[in-house]
């Protein structure tokens, strides 16, 4: 019933589709978020009770959905890891950290210009607010967990005990996720409630909708394209003494300067010496 999950568990094919679409969603998130932000900052009308202050919704916003998103990437990827035991698994979960918590810092960031004019204030502790915050101590802590648990004199590959600890804490952290959603809806909060999940229809006008998508759409595209491009180099370092490693040193070594053959990587972890008898 599984076993496509195991189709995805091989370092190379995994890599090699990694390099075939890593392109596609550089360009396409730069299409959206260039087309985006020139709709949502220049074409769209200033809102009627905010004025312009309301248009960093079109960086907040989306950089508020992505560190839920790819919590729950790194959750479920975590969770396939322990189950499964699949090193693929937990390769994409620590590609996905960074990432997610660069989106956390930008919406925490954002948030707070945005609540500046609003609220009068940079910081509360709102709900919404205080939940986004532990989610990027969530990421922070899996971070620093998979690096105090790494075996010593061991810098390509998290030992076994940092790769396990790691993923008990990110699947244990996705309680948080429903907690950021709903708790506009659980507790008496500053925070707006949700203006586009509604089950009626959004509380936006078309025209200040269009860019908002648009704009979730690029930044689900740009966590693709890092995705795919933290993945290949997770992949080399981890794989580094592994056959096809080699051979794909040896087959780009003997690629002719300028050849930009799809799927090829720029860099390619040297190989480690054997330890001696």
């Amino acid at each position: 019933m599984f076993t496509w999950i195991h189709r995805f568990g091989s370092a190379p094919n995994v890599y090699r589709l990694s390099g075939v679409l890593a392109p596609w969603f550089g360009v396409s998130a730069a299409l959206c978020i260039i087309i985006g932000l020139y709709l949502g900052l220049v074409v769209a009308p200033p809102d009627y009770e905010q004025g312009e202050s309301y248009r960093i919704i079109y960086i907040h916003v989306p950089a508020a959905w992505m560190s839920m998103f790819a919590y729950v990437v790194m959750a479920v990827s975590s969770a396939i890891f322990l189950i499964w035991r699949l090193k693929v698994a937990d390769a994409v979960a620590a590609a996905v950290a960074p990432i997610g918590a660069a989106f956390t810092a930008v919406a925490l960031i954002t948030g707070s210009f945005w609540g500046k004019p609003m609220w009068g204030t940079w910081w509360v502790w709102d709900a919404r607010l205080t939940s986004e915050l532990l989610l990027l101590f969530l990421y922070l802590g899996y971070m620093a967990l998979r690096g105090a648990l790494a075996a010593p004199g061991e810098s390509s590959a998290p030992s076994t005990t940092a790769a396990r600890g790691a993923a008990i804490l990110a699947v244990v952290g996705v309680i948080n996720i429903p907690i950021i959603h709903f708790s506009v809806e659980w507790w008496n909060t500053l925070h707006q409630p949700s203006t586009i999940t509604r089950f009626d229809k959004p509380a936006m006008h078309i025209s200040m909708l269009r860019p908002l998508l648009l704009m979730a759409l690029g930044a689900q595209l740009l966590f693709f394209h890092n995705l795919t491009v933290r993945l290949r180099t997770g992949l080399l370092q981890r794989e580094s003494r592994a056959r096809w490693v080699r051979e794909l040193a040896i087959a780009q070594s003997n690629t002719p300067p300028g050849d930009n053959t799809p799927g090829a990587s720029s860099t390619v972890v040297p190989e480690k010496p054997e330890p001696s008898a």
